[in-house]
């Protein structure tokens, strides 16, 4: 018997992946160095003509069917690399193989070249939706050959996480790194929509005392609105989970430090790189630095005296919370999407902004109601470059960016930081600005380093002598 489908990582993620690949009436094969991986797996796959694992090499590749379909679910670097190598020696040529892990795209890149130029396919695929979404259904990002593409294609549909009108949360995206550019932006945007839902936890329960229960009352109900969202969703569910190392709430042990794996700080670097402006996911980068400085912090805080937060009114304070978190999650969004389309002219990838969002609908953590509009958005104008020139999203700011006003001043008055939602304020006034002041900032450079500037009323290059 030669076996569908082969997973390298029997991890949490790869041993979900793989079972849900036979969950679809496929048969899957996966490998392991540690055999209690590979013993947890026979067991929870239960029927080994379905599911089966070995720890060696050699053996996980003479038991799948040609060509081979191999998927490696490790962490990104160097393993990725060492287990690529690990298989070759066992491999023919018009294998396929596939990288679902969060891999640098530039890294993609090469390695696709490395193993064409072997004779090998090779796919770098983002998968978003954690163990849960692995198990029951991802998002999946493909990218690579389109005609390698092909052999894993039935697989990828039946795995992935259905949308609302059926469609799989799965698409074929573009060449050569494509898949894990866009999952680095996915990932951008999640960075950016959950820091933006801290602050307005944080402004919360430190204007008004709301209680756990109240927090979650309140993200509950925003869930079944306009912000419904995998995001605010388990925020909701955050609150109301008890602490079972002790007494009261989880939420208030846990420690306010946040950790990163690198994608976002990824998403950020590459925004600038190609020029385009992403302040939320940029703040929310900086944020969870700023987090780990803890002791640095807490001396801080000893030193300077902070505002007394002022009165607000309960049902005021709810009322444009919502409204402030739809409109910095709009702008999360339009940020990450600015960038995948300038990305694709940059990179040749000719991703199509709509089939993205598409995707998105249902399986990632990035996934929200919102998704419906913004892939409708961009299958009325292909052309769309920034989703705040949507008509319909217009309407939807014009709705909301009051309300982020009146909150970014009552929290810089009551000192509480809110810098994700200031961002997102700034980003929007910015961009709608007709004029900046950096023609003065042109004329400094002019003045200091003759790096000339253009004029508003001629065309042309110019350069002054200032002071003369």
């Amino acid at each position: 018997m030669k076996y569908d489908f082969g997973m390298v990582g029997l991890g949490v993620m790869g041993r979900n992946f793989i079972l849900n690949v036979a969950d679809n009436g496929y048969t899957a094969f996966g490998l392991d160095l540690n055999q209690e991986s590979v013993t947890a797996l026979q067991n929870e796959g239960g029927d080994i003509a379905k599911v089966n694992a070995s720890t060696d090499a050699k053996t996980f590749v003479e038991n799948l069917s040609v060509p081979r379909k191999i998927m490696l679910l490790v962490p990104a670097g160097r393993a990725v690399d060492m287990v690529i190598e690990s298989l070759l020696p066992h491999l023919n040529e018009g294998d396929l193989l596939i990288d679902g892990g969060n891999s640098y795209f530039k890294d993609t890149d090469r390695r696709e070249k490395y193993l064409t130029d072997k004779g090998f396919h090779y796919l770098g695929v983002g998968v978003s939706g954690g163990a849960k979404g692995a198990r029951k259904g991802p998002s999946i990002m493909p990218g690579g050959s389109a005609s390698a593409y092909k052999y894993i294609e039935p697989i990828f549909q039946a795995v992935a996480a259905n949308a609302k009108d059926g469609k799989p949360c799965v698409a074929y995206l573009g060449p050569r790194s494509a898949g894990n550019y866009v999952k680095m932006v996915h990932n951008g945007i999640e960075y950016g929509m959950m820091q933006l839902t801290g602050e307005i936890y944080d402004l919360l329960r430190k204007s008004a005392d709301f209680t756990n229960d109240e927090l979650h009352d309140i993200f509950a109900k925003w869930n079944n609105g306009r912000l419904k969202s995998f995001l605010v969703e388990i925020t909701s569910e955050i609150f109301k989970q008890d602490d079972d190392k002790g007494d009261g709430r989880l939420i208030d042990k846990i420690l306010d430090k946040a950790k990163q794996k690198g994608t976002g700080k990824w998403t950020s670097q590459n925004a600038m790189d190609i020029g385009i402006p992403v302040p939320t996911i940029d703040i929310a980068v900086s944020m969870r630095e700023i987090s780990a400085l803890k002791s640095e912090r807490v001396q801080a805080d000893n030193v300077y005296d902070r505002p007394s937060v002022l009165p607000i009114d309960k049902a005021e304070l709810v009322e444009h919370a919502e409204k402030a978190l739809y409109f910095s999650f709009i702008c999360a969004y339009a940020q990450g999407l600015h960038q995948l389309a300038s990305a694709s002219k940059e990179y040749e990838y000719d991703l199509d902004i709509a089939t993205i969002a598409q995707i998105w609908r249902a399986g990632c953590i990035i996934r929200a109601e919102l998704l419906e509009d913004i892939t409708t958005a961009f299958n009325e104008n292909e052309e769309l470059t920034n989703l705040l020139m949507a008509p319909a999203f217009v309407d939807k700011i014009h709705g909301t960016v009051a309300s982020v006003r009146r909150l970014v001043s009552y929290a810089v008055q009551s000192g509480i930081p809110v810098p994700g939602l200031s961002n997102s304020m700034t980003y929007f006034d910015a961009y709608t600005a007709s004029e900046l002041p950096l023609n003065l900032i042109q004329a400094q450079r002019d003045h200091f380093g003759s790096h000339t500037y253009e004029r508003n009323d001629m065309e042309g290059i110019f350069h002054t002598e200032w002071g003369e």
